[in-house]
């Protein structure tokens, strides 16, 4: 099979495409031919960092990807929830803080654990089911958790990046109203995915404008981090994907205000992709794929994702 190894820590000039053995599926494990990959920040991050050591646990060659889409090909022992021919997705064996995870999902075939998979829904692509994982987990399994309820306002930034635009549409899943915050041109895509209010940042800063909201999905780092605990209700809920506030000038200011701060800490869960199935399947969540590319074009995905600009989701597609 063909894959995409990542040689050494490094810049996108360390991806390398490869022939490889098709993997075998072990004991509750499927074989899957992939047919989409979805791309992340965390991709880059992993690239670029040295935890690959940890995240690989000294395993080579080193695959990356973590977000797949393809039909099962395979069922290893004591399989039995799945068979041959169905199209699934998930997350894959990502890794945590306290044990290492890698699915080696930049290839055309990955071996997948049953518990981190779901059948895709017939309603979307391939390249959609792939594009959800863990953008859509990242919004979903902590605002599931806090029990978001109907009415509670909610500010997203970075919304129309991939989280930002899944987020938009997972938070009025629960009934939210829902204000995101993008530069103008991104306004009639978020506005059609859900979104209450609009705020272009480039224009406006929404400290202005805005009344206390009951929860922010912060997407960006550090620069906006105070205005984003300021506009917060008193005991309001900060969900932070990148800034940890313990420790930094930020703590004060949201122990002032009694916030409770939630982190970027997704666990891949195949109970949680089934329930992203759902509300594909309901229409209620429709992940947007802005640009494609093959599979030997990965470093040119990765060097669309570290612009920092893309809209909605970068998805390689193998078909």
């Amino acid at each position: 099979m063909k894959a995409i190894i990542l040689k050494k820590q490094g810049d996108i000039s360390q991806l390398e495409l490869k022939d490889l053995p098709i993997p075998s599926p072990g004991k509750d494990e499927v074989l899957v031919k992939v047919n989409s990959i979805g791309i992340n920040p965390t991709d880059i991050y992993a690239r670029e960092n040295v935890a690959l050591d940890y995240i690989f646990n000294g395993e080579s060659p080193k695959i990356l990807g973590w977000d797949i889409a393809g039909d099962i090909v395979e069922l290893g022992e004591g399989v039995s929830d799945f068979a041959v021919g169905n199209a699934v997705f998930g997350l894959l064996n990502f890794p945590t803080s306290s044990s290492p995870g890698h699915a080696k999902g930049y290839a055309e075939y990955v071996v997948a654990r049953v518990k981190d998979i779901a059948l895709k829904p017939e309603s979307i692509s391939y390249q959609q089911a792939a594009a959800a994982p863990l953008a859509a987990l990242t919004t979903w399994q902590p605002l599931n958790k806090v029990k978001i309820k109907s009415g509670d306002r909610v500010l997203i930034t970075a919304a129309g990046g991939g989280v930002g635009h899944l987020a938009i549409q997972i938070a009025k899943s629960f009934g939210a109203y829902v204000i995101a915050i993008a530069s103008g041109s991104k306004k009639e895509l978020l506005m059609e995915l859900g979104a209450d209010e609009f705020i272009d940042y480039q224009t406006t800063n929404f400290l202005d404008i805005l009344q206390p909201v009951d929860y922010v999905i912060e997407a960006l780092r550090d620069e906006h981090i105070e205005q984003t605990i300021k506009v917060l209700k008193q005991g309001g809920n900060l969900l932070s994907l990148w800034n940890h506030i313990e420790g930094t000038k930020w703590e004060v200011l949201a122990k002032e205000k009694n916030v409770n701060i939630f982190y970027n800490a997704v666990i891949s869960s195949g109970t949680d992709i089934k329930a992203l199935a759902h509300l594909m399947s309901k229409g209620i969540l429709r992940p947007h794929v802005s640009k494609t590319f093959k599979l030997e074009e990965m470093a040119l995905a990765h060097q669309e994702m570290e612009t920092n600009h893309t809209t909605g989701k970068i998805v390689v597609s193998l078909q």
